[in-house]
């Protein structure tokens, strides 16, 4: 969190008494979704054709300890991809409760879920057909990441959704989620999380099925054996302990962590300079308000939506740039330029700008009128000429200074000598003063690509990824419109 990191550590314990307030909710719709098929009961025979008959290739997951399960892709007649769940012969020995569970489940719709859409029951076979949700799971995403971490307002947004998610179950009387943790949260192809619907399964009637590791389990299930509401938040705690610290930290260590004020091994390096001191005292706070012994001192759902809602700093940013994911049908093909800066291959973008040249301008030069051509303007003019030459020969602190003295007579302007100098800071490691070029040349010829992949290069250059990754959409989308005028 870089030089806020003291601050952050030293007034984040607030004490476990006061209140989550309230804020207001700007938006508050529940997402209900109506263009979802009605719940289907389905043969086994129709599932085993859509799993390739429970082939190996097909598996998604394998877990389940008091449930064995084998989760399945598949696809259905009318080729809608589904995710299908096949429990262990023992899980569900009461068929009867099995569907009376299924039937309710699937009568909830919200984008907020990977809902339910519909099961079968045959002898000893139990199953259930879901979304099929394509972009892995939080805890893949969160401690097994291949190429970046999750960002900062990306973690917010998925305890915002996740937060939103189980409200809704809670108020369509489902407020029993088994199991809350990383893996049950999938993303989908817009890049927004989701909550599984599996979870909200239960396989005995007093609320007694539980299956996570004990460190991570409800002080009150280790009393009583049993769940409760207040039960589900106690695990959104520990969801948002590791949405923080990008490990899963057991709640009772993290508290310790929290009253001693030693944060830096609660809180994910990676984060370092993502948020501010206010908003990483908030969600340590609200955490710590979940994770409460008693349960009825944890806060309930509309107010902790309501206190996650003032926290998301992005909501204009599509999840998918702040996850990096393309959309399927939105997958743009990049020009060698567009890759380049994708790359940040800064050597690839000078061969490709030394290329194109001053084509790109509108003869800023040629304009002139034969009065202008004074000693002053010549001097000018070679300014620029042997900043081209710098350029070309890659001297780009030269470069710098010879562009600069043409740009600071002002009397041309030329998008093309700011993409020029834009690039030389790039080369010199200045991002920031690249990224100013880059917008003056766009300002100066506001469709002009170049002006914007250069941006996205620098904006890559300077750790704004998903600055970066929406101006680079954009940057494609006004090359192609000029490729096909």
């Amino acid at each position: 969190m870089g030089c806020e990191y003291s601050k952050f550590a030293s007034c984040c314990w607030t004490g476990q008494s006061g209140p989550i307030h309230e804020a207001q909710n700007p938006d508050e719709e529940k997402d209900e979704v109506s263009d979802l098929p009605a719940f289907h009961e389905f043969t086994f025979e129709q599932l085993r054709i859509a799993t390739s008959a429970f082939a190996v290739e097909n598996i998604v997951s394998e877990h389940g300890v008091k449930a064995p399960n084998v989760v399945y892709k598949g696809k259905l007649e009318n080729q809608r991809p589904v995710a299908v769940k096949r429990f262990n012969r023992s899980a569900w020995p009461d068929s009867r409760q099995f569907l009376e569970e299924a039937r309710a489940v699937g009568q909830l719709r919200n984008n907020r879920l990977a809902n339910l859409l519909g099961c079968c029951c045959e002898g000893d076979e139990r199953l259930l057909v879901a979304d099929f949700i394509p972009n892995e799971t939080l805890a893949k995403h969160l401690f097994h990441w291949d190429t970046q971490p999750m960002k900062w307002a990306m973690r917010l947004r998925v305890a915002l959704y996740i937060a939103q998610a189980l409200e809704y179950c809670t108020d369509k009387g489902r407020a029993l989620y088994h199991d809350l943790n990383a893996y049950r949260i999938l993303f989908d192809e817009d890049g927004d999380p989701r909550l599984s619907c599996f979870g909200l399964m239960k396989n005995s009637r007093d609320g007694k099925s539980y299956s996570t590791n004990l460190a991570f389990t409800p002080p009150e299930y280790l009393r009583t054996g049993r769940i409760t509401p207040e039960s589900v938040i106690f695990s959104f705690g520990t969801l948002l302990l590791d949405l923080l610290s990008g490990k899963h930290i057991p709640p009772s260590h993290a508290l310790d962590l929290i009253k001693d004020r030693n944060l830096q091994m609660l809180t994910d390096s990676c984060l370092e300079g993502q948020f501010s001191t206010d908003d990483g005292t908030e969600l340590v706070r609200i955490a710590s308000r979940c994770l409460q012994y008693e349960p009825r001192e944890r806060p309930n759902l509309k107010s902790l939506v309501a206190a996650l809602y003032p926290l998301q700093k992005e909501a204009e940013v599509p999840s998918h740039v702040l996850m990096g994911i393309s959309r399927d049908g939105e997958t743009m093909s990049l020009s060698p330029l567009g890759e380049a800066c994708l790359k940040t291959d800064l050597t690839a973008i000078h061969e490709i700008l030394d290329t194109l040249g001053y084509k790109d301008d509108e003869g800023a030069a040629t304009e002139l009128s034969f009065q202008m051509w004074t000693d002053q303007m010549l001097e000018t003019l070679n300014s620029k000429k042997k900043g081209d030459v710098a350029f070309k020969n890659k001297d780009f602190r030269a470069a710098i200074e010879c562009y600069t003295k043409f740009i600071d007579v002002g009397t041309m302007v030329s998008p093309t000598v700011y993409a020029h100098r834009s690039l030389s800071y790039l080369m010199s490691d200045m991002p920031q003063e690249a990224l100013n070029d880059a917008v003056q040349a766009q300002v100066i010829s506001p469709v002009w690509h170049i002006a914007s992949y250069l941006q996205a290069a620098s904006l890559f250059t300077l750790g704004r990824e998903n600055e970066a990754q929406v101006t680079l959409r954009e940057a494609a989308i006004l090359e192609e419109e000029k490729n096909t005028t």
